[in-house]
């Protein structure tokens, strides 16, 4: 199979017998080699040999009179939090349960940088063995900030973060200007958008985030964002569950929904309580999801065969910013019942 997201971190680490990753030194050693952590030139002794001390032994206790040796603030301070976070994964003893205690916990005191790369490597691990590039360009949706445009009656989602760096000029300016802008000779601009028809040039880029999809009603790269949904589901609820994109909710009275973002989460509590919605807020919306359980037992009982709705939703800056926690936490299981 096509080998994908070789910047996440997944070769360094190993399955245990759940299929779930378990935190390995290599894994803890990358994270010493970001540029926020690895000593520079002007960096002090005390920093040098600490660094030098948790490369040869990453679980190394460090006392905090050791930290404070550290001549540099910013550095101390990223060490704390580098070490705050290492210890949660060695606590959790994997990745997945590591993710999973942020949100139970209530009190989430890692940076968000640090979430994403959890659920980068974590779908990186559910999706491996996946030869579907849409699928794996739609989960990109989960760990990153996709900014969103419309083109020709279609939303075209492209990669935040690719499109601010680009949208000056070099290399990917015509991809930027318009999703930035979002005006001029539309026509005249050729994006690299991914479809059924050409989604393996996907395989050429796959750690560059520089491909548009479009997430319309009926396109591929919707239906694939449903499947990465379920897996996602499945992998650690371990409950079968099936997702449909739909054009409306068509329960007059339903029953739990669930907003895969802050945006979607709003607005489907307001419509839910019978609150008025204007129609410039309901056009953030980007598609609708109807989810059914395989199982009716594996609902709360008040609810088993009722539909859940999922809604995605852009924010009024024209970002879609998925929470997939919001799949873990929210979900009616009957275990949580």
């Amino acid at each position: 199979m096509p080998e994908f997201w070789r910047s996440s971190g997944f070769h360094l680490l190993a399955r245990n017998a759940a299929g779930q990753l378990a935190v390995t030194d290599d894994f803890l050693r990358a994270y010493l080699l970001r540029p926020e952590i690895h000593p520079v030139e002007e960096s002090c002794a005390a920093e040098s040999a600490l660094h030098a001390a948790l490369m040869a032994a990453p679980r190394r206790a460090v006392a905090p009179a050791e930290l404070e040796t550290i001549a540099d603030a910013d550095a101390r301070d990223n060490y704390l939090l580098w070490l705050r976070f290492r210890d949660r994964l060695v606590g959790a003893g994997t990745l997945e349960a590591c993710y999973a205690s942020l949100f139970r916990d209530g009190a989430i005191d890692v940076p968000p940088l640090f979430i994403d790369q959890l659920v980068h490597v974590i779908l990186r691990n559910v999706l491996d063995g996946c030869g579907d590039a849409l699928r794996i360009r739609a989960a990109e949706l989960f760990f990153r900030e996709q900014k969103a445009t419309l083109r020709d009656g279609q939303v075209l989602l492209a990669d935040l973060e690719t499109v601010e760096m680009h949208a000056a000029g070099s290399r990917y300016g015509s991809l930027g200007r318009l999703i930035v802008e979002a005006q001029g000779a539309v026509g005249a601009i050729e994006l690299d958008v991914l479809g059924a028809d050409n989604a393996e040039r996907y395989w050429e880029r796959e750690s560059r985030f520089d491909t548009v999809i479009p997430i319309q009603l009926g396109s591929a790269p919707l239906e694939a964002f449903c499947r990465v949904i379920e897996a996602w589901i499945a992998h650690f609820h371990g409950v079968q569950v099936e997702v449909q994109a739909v054009r409306a909710i068509d329960e007059p009275h339903w029953r739990w929904h669930i907003g895969l973002d802050a945006e979607s989460t709003t607005l489907l509590n307001a419509l839910w309580q019978g609150g008025e919605v204007d129609a410039g807020r309901m056009r953030r919306i980007v598609a609708l999801f109807r989810l059914t359980f395989a199982e009716r037992s594996a609902m709360r009982a008040d609810l088993a065969g009722a539909p859940v709705v999922l809604a995605l939703s852009m924010s009024e800056d024209d970002v879609v910013r998925v929470k997939p926690q919001n799949l873990l936490t929210n979900l009616p299981l009957a275990a949580a019942a």
